[in-house]
């Protein structure tokens, strides 16, 4: 009778022991899930952002497009930077089968029936930006219909034109 009782104990504290465990592994589970959701940010295009419209407002966004160079206005005084982006194809291989990032980027400035979005920027103004670069925006479109942008990354198309020398002008 004790063995039987000594058993039980044993079984008990294997049962609590491994309940607690699964508990920590939840716990874990859930936190990674939650934190994951909350720092999501959606990588869209600009005709998505069209497309999607109200849906998309004052949410946390990222996006790339093209920048028409004649657009960039930028105030030093009060560091205030507007200027415009054309849609690009989100898709690297839709890129790659379109004649490259520098033949994009050029098609998409200059293509009159292109969608554009203005964007607002608070900060220095980067060295990079100028016409046809590529920008990668982080921010919130208003319900202005304007990209508030918080981070601004460019990318240079001369970077590119080695690649494809025969579309550099």
């Amino acid at each position: 009778m004790e063995q039987t009782l000594a058993v039980d104990h044993q079984s008990a504290g294997k049962m609590k022991f491994l309940i607690g465990g699964l508990l920590i592994v939840a716990a874990i589970v859930y936190l990674i899930v939650s934190s994951t959701h909350a720092n999501a940010q959606y990588f869209l295009t600009v005709d998505e952002i069209y497309s999607k419209g109200a849906e998309v407002q004052n949410r946390d966004l990222r996006i790339s497009g093209a920048v028409i160079g004649d657009s960039i206005q930028f105030d030093p005084q009060t560091l205030n930077l507007t200027f415009t982006i054309a849609n690009i194809p989100g898709d690297n291989k839709e890129i790659e089968a379109q004649g490259g990032l520098a033949k994009v980027l050029h098609d998409a400035v200059v293509d009159q029936n292109n969608r554009t979005l203005t964007v607002i920027y608070n900060g220095p103004k980067p060295d990079l930006l100028r016409d046809e670069a590529q920008a990668i925006l982080t921010g919130k479109v208003g319900n202005d219909g304007i990209f508030h942008a918080d981070e601004l990354l460019l990318k240079c198309p001369t970077k590119y034109e080695e690649a494809l020398p025969d579309q550099a002008e």
